[in-house]
C-alpha cells in the first residue's frame, strides 16, 4: 500500500505543479490547450501502441466497448430523469455532465502507471464506447430533448474520430487481424509513450479551477453523488459478475470512477447551461476520482 499511495502521491504532485506554475504565471491561462495536443495527439497513442504491442489479446474483450457505450446511456437517461420539469439549462447541465468519463487525459495515464498492459488496453476499449457519447453523442441527444436541432452528422464524426479513437480502432484492427507491430517502431513508441503520464497530469493541473459559488453547490452535489453512487453500482456488476479474468475485471472497478469528461464544459455552454458549474465539477471530480482509485488499487493489492 506504501507504494501505491508513493506513486499516487507523484500523480497529485504533478497536477499541483501544474497548477502552482499557472497561478505563478509561467503557463498562461490557455497553454493547457498546447499541452492537451501534446498529451492527446502524441504521447497518450505512443502509449496505446505500446501496450496493444505487449498485450496477448483476446477478443471477447470487445464486449468491454459496448459496456461502456451501455453505462454512458443509462448515465445520460439518469440525467434526462433528474431533471424532469426544470429548467432547458438544469436539463442541459444534468445531461451532460452525469454522463461521460475524463478516461485519455487522466484515467489512462493513470491506469498506465499502476496496472500495465492489461490496464491499457481494457481502458482503451472502455473509452472506444466511452467516447461515443462524450464527444457528440450525449450532445446530439440533449439537443433534441431540448428541441434544438443538434450536430450534424458531419459535426459529430469530427468529434468522433480523434486522434486517440483512430488509434484505438487502428490498434484493435491489428490485434483482431492478428497482425503485430514491427519491432522497429516498438523503441520509439515506448519512449513517447512513457511521458503520457507526466504530461497529462501537468495538463490536468492548468486546467484545474476550484472556485465554489454557493447558489450552484447544491447542483454539483446532485451530479457528483449520483456519477458515484451509480459507479460503485456499475463496479460491484463489473467485478463480482461478469466472467473475465480477474486482471480486467479489477480495471473496469477502477475505470467506473473516472472523472468528469474533459468536454462536459463545451457542450453545456453550447446548449446554454451552467459551463462554469461543470467545470467546477470536473475539477472536484478529479479529487475525488484521485482518491477512490488510488485506494482500489491499494485494496486489490495491484501497483
Amino acid at each position: 500500500m506504501g507504494q501505491v499511495l508513493l506513486k499516487a502521491s507523484a500523480y497529485v504532485f504533478v497536477i499541483a505543479l501544474g497548477y502552482g506554475l499557472k497561478k505563478a504565471g509561467f503557463f498562461k491561462p490557455d497553454d493547457y490547450k498546447l499541452i492537451m495536443k501534446i498529451a492527446l495527439n502524441i504521447t497518450m497513442p505512443a502509449a496505446v501502441i505500446t501496450n496493444f504491442a505487449t498485450f496477448a489479446f483476446d477478443n471477447s474483450l470487445l464486449y468491454v466497448t459496448l459496456l461502456s457505450l451501455g453505462v454512458s446511456l443509462v448515465m445520460w437517461g439518469l440525467g434526462y430523469l433528474f431533471s424532469m420539469k426544470q429548467s432547458k439549462q438544469t436539463r442541459a447541465l444534468y445531461t451532460l455532465n452525469f454522463p461521460g468519463y475524463n478516461i485519455g487525459s487522466f484515467t489512462m495515464p493513470y491506469v498506465q502507471g499502476f496496472l500495465g498492459p492489461v490496464g491499457v488496453v481494457v481502458t482503451c476499449l472502455f473509452d472506444a464506447g466511452n467516447a461515443v457519447m462524450c464527444t457528440g453523442g450525449s450532445y446530439a441527444l440533449t439537443s433534441k430533448v431540448l428541441g434544438g436541432k443538434g450536430q450534424t452528422l458531419r459535426e459529430t464524426l469530427k468529434k468522433l474520430f480523434s486522434t486517440p479513437f483512430c488509434t484505438y480502432m487502428l490498434m484493435l484492427a491489428l490485434a483482431i487481424a492478428g497482425i503485430a507491430i514491427p519491432s522497429w517502431l516498438l523503441p520509439i513508441t515506448t519512449t513517447i509513450g512513457s511521458a503520457n503520464g507526466f504530461m497529462a497530469m501537468l495538463m490536468v493541473g492548468t486546467m484545474f479551477e476550484f472556485n465554489p459559488d454557493r447558489t450552484f453547490l447544491k447542483q454539483a452535489a446532485t451530479i457528483l453523488t449520483v456519477r458515484y453512487a451509480m459507479g460503485a453500482l456499475f463496479a460491484w456488476i463489473f467485478y463480482f459478475v461478469l466472467p473475465f479474468s480477474l486482471e480486467v475485471r479489477q480495471v473496469l472497478a477502477i475505470v467506473c470512477f473516472a472523472p468528469n469528461s474533459a468536454m462536459s464544459p463545451a457542450f453545456t455552454e453550447k446548449l446554454g447551461g451552467n459551463h462554469e458549474l461543470s467545470s467546477f465539477v470536473g475539477s472536484v471530480s478529479i479529487l475525488i476520482s484521485i482518491v477512490i482509485m488510488t485506494t482500489l488499487i491499494g485494496v486489490m493489492g495491484l501497483r
